[in-house]
């Protein structure tokens, strides 16, 4: 929702085999056992995204006012997506890196969560990742979190939010390179071709830079 850790956040090797889920997330998935093979190559589309944002973006008027354990159902099924990665974050840098990846989602849980299951065709590096999001509907919010499969023994803090007005909008208290940061996640345009952002703001939410962008096409 980028030297590097291991999360949606950053980069490191990828292990030989498979993703181990940490127990700590999926204990109360009885019985679940997630295998992933190697990653193979998805076919390549071309989109534009938005530049570093300075302000907090206005919501979209769409979609229902109030979150809720159905927000995510727009995005079950199976996804082509077109990522473009800052090189630096916080440093002022405006180099885009893009490459081309996959998306499987599904609900879990009986419907308060889901899951989808990433292969990004990151340049000289392909690799997996899962993203687990949970609902609590005694909050109103949701809790996500990115597992990375090049250290999947390691989870930053969740980023937690909601819906509103078409928006969704997640936040995280974090740290990079050692210092504090604020993370937001947004997703969009979720009624057409979905679009998920993340940005991170090293001044108390004050002004954010947006350091990664995914555009998703639905697949048959």
């Amino acid at each position: 929702m980028i030297p590097m850790k291991s999360t949606i956040y950053e980069n490191s090797e990828p292990p030989r085999y498979f993703l181990a889920i940490p127990l700590a997330i999926f204990s109360t998935i009885a019985g679940a056992t997630l295998l992933f093979a190697q990653p193979q190559k998805s076919p390549a589309i071309t989109s534009k995204g938005t530049e570093a944002a300075k302000m907090e973006p206005k919501a979209e008027k769409e979609g229902n006012d109030a979150t809720g354990a159905n927000d995510f159902d727009f995005l079950i099924g199976k996804w082509r997506v077109h990522h473009r990665r800052l090189k630096e974050r916080l440093a002022g840098n405006h180099e885009w890196i893009e490459f081309e990846g996959t998306c499987v989602m599904q609900k879990i849980l009986g419907g308060a969560g889901n899951m989808d299951d990433n292969v990004l065709d990151f340049p000289g590096s392909s690799y997996r990742a899962v993203t687990l999001r949970t609902y609590d509907p005694a909050k109103g919010q949701w809790s996500i979190w990115w597992i990375d499969s090049r250290n999947p023994s390691h989870l930053d803090p969740p980023v937690v939010g909601g819906f509103k007005n078409g928006v969704g909008t997640f936040y995280a208290d974090d740290t990079f390179k050692g210092k504090p940061i604020r993370v937001r996640f947004l997703w969009t345009n979720l009624a057409t071709e979905p679009q998920w952002e993340q940005a991170f703001s090293d001044d108390g939410g004050k002004t954010w830079e947006t350091n990664w962008i995914m555009e998703f096409v639905r697949l048959p």
